[in-house]
């Protein structure tokens, strides 16, 4: 088989890949990053795994830096998942939390059913129950309803951030951020370099997955919409970078203001 074939199927392969998840800028890293080791003949296994190991260097860096943010008594709030089911080890998001609780530091933390997929329910939830991490599931539109009652600080994972810090994660993060901001609630994104997008200037400019609406009208394949009615399901949104506090990476804590000293 000639060089020039053997490249083809990776090539291929990583298009598939990126055409799946439009949105999820880490996918292309990923993606891009097992291509060049491949394309340069190198072992596929031994690749994976060497990206596997430097994924969890950098979720621990983010929990070092993430985790110090948490005090005792403080009451969180996270959306989706974005912990070891979503990347290697510690996750993103949820690595701070690991990394406090393993401090010996006591906190809850509210975690957002994430309709319609339950993300939060059904991994989020799960994860933090196997950590023993203090929490409760709520559903989705309760989110107000409990910072109006007292949370300290909102931490949530990331699928894209664009150059002036607007970023896109899943559906309901934007409704978490303009309410912590009326109720001055910081709010923190975490999240690895290679989730930073600088070729994408604005929020504006990134592309939005429109999943199946039989993921709104079913529940196990059984239909609870009328029959008729259309359902829209879009899988993410995009948040404006002035409801960011900062953003906890592997190279520290960044306001938005910040991102250029990231970018260099």
């Amino acid at each position: 088989m000639s060089g020039r074939s053997r490249g083809k199927g990776p090539r291929r392969g990583a298009a598939f890949i990126k055409a799946a998840r439009p949105t999820a800028y880490d996918l292309f890293y990923a993606t891009d990053w097992m291509y060049s080791r491949l394309k340069n003949g190198d072992d596929p296994v031994k690749a994976a795994d060497e990206y596997a190991d430097m994924t969890v260097a950098k979720c621990r860096a983010i929990g070092e830096y993430g985790g110090a943010l948490i005090k005792d008594g403080m009451r969180l709030m996270t959306h989706c998942n974005a912990g070891a089911l979503a990347t290697v080890d510690v996750g993103t998001a949820l690595a701070p939390m690991r990394n406090a609780h393993d401090a010996g530091r006591k906190f809850f933390v509210y975690a957002s059913e994430t309709r319609p997929r339950l993300q939060g329910m059904q991994l989020t939830a799960w994860e933090l129950n196997q950590e023993g991490i203090d929490h409760a599931i709520i559903p989705d539109g309760a989110s107000a309803y409990y910072m109006s009652q007292g949370v300290d600080m909102i931490i949530v994972g990331a699928d894209r951030i664009a150059a002036n810090g607007d970023f896109a994660n899943k559906i309901g993060t934007f409704d978490k951020a303009i309410c912590a901001k009326r109720f001055g609630i910081p709010f923190y994104v975490a999240a690895p370099v290679s989730t930073f997008d600088f070729s994408t200037e604005t929020g504006k400019d990134i592309v939005i997955e429109q999943r199946s609406e039989t993921e709104v009208t079913e529940v196990n394949g059984m239909r609870i919409a009328p029959i008729g009615s259309k359902a829209l399901n879009p899988a993410f949104d995009v948040t404006p970078a002035e409801l960011v506090t900062g953003f906890i990476t592997e190279k520290g804590i960044f306001k938005p203001s910040e991102i250029s000293e990231m970018r260099e």
